[in-house]
């Protein structure tokens, strides 16, 4: 017996596909954010990495934590994704990976951290707020079933260097036990449309953090300085 008790989908446009990159925290963020804005219009990830990487001082060539997201959200803000199309590739030349002059509106939202129980999640859900979940993987994450369902096989184990950033938009029982509705960013051909249904099974042992998005900081329509 399959039942969606709330679900978050409409509030968000196509999924989108961060490539081989390691962007998947950017994404979520920024589609996170996107989906809490009045209308869809995607976010600039590329935007929202760059400025974390900046932050954190990171190489882009890694992925960013939640604490450099989350305060990338807050104080630089992110255009739409036309004021900084995402990067399927970095320049050869990191020197060069900056964004354009002249980007505005800039949007900001506050964040936080908050707690990993699937009680908590469940609860953000009810209130219409999506919730950004950080993960490990293992093998039935990449193959959602026909219904979308990622539930682990028998002796499946979490990989500890497997992490990965989703968002949880919905939540409801799949027979007998709760589920959580995830939007990925692996493009459309995952799962349904790139969403998929996690068993409790699946997400209780691999989930090691979560955070939502807060207010809306402010809009500023001044060009960034960079």
């Amino acid at each position: 017996m399959f039942s969606i008790e709330t679900d978050l989908r409409p509030l968000f446009g196509p999924a989108r596909d961060q490539g081989e990159r390691p962007t998947c925290l950017a994404f979520a963020a920024s589609d996170a954010h996107a989906g809490l804005r009045a209308d869809w219009v995607p976010l600039s990830s590329e935007f929202a990495f760059y400025h974390a990487q900046r932050r954190s001082n990171s190489s882009p060539l890694q992925g960013a934590t939640l604490g450099s997201i989350l305060e990338a959200l807050r104080h630089d803000g992110q255009p739409a994704e036309a004021g900084w199309p995402y990067l399927t590739d970095l320049p050869s030349n990191h020197d060069d990976w900056v964004p354009p002059t002249g980007i505005a509106p800039i949007f900001r939202r506050g964040g936080s951290a908050g707690a990993d129980a699937l009680t908590d999640i469940i609860a953000k859900l009810d209130q219409n707020e999506p919730v950004i979940l950080l993960t490990t993987l293992s093998p039935s994450f990449y193959a959602p079933t026909i219904n979308g369902i990622v539930d682990p096989a028998h002796g499946e184990i979490p990989d500890p260097a497997l992490r990965h950033a989703i968002i949880a938009v919905g939540h409801g029982t799949f027979n007998g036990s709760k589920i959580v509705l995830i939007r990925n960013s692996w493009g459309q051909a995952w799962g349904i449309n790139g969403y998929a249904w996690l068993t409790e099974r699946f997400l209780t042992p691999r989930l090691f953090a979560t955070a939502s998005l807060l207010e809306d900081v402010d809009v500023f329509t001044d060009p960034v300085t960079t």
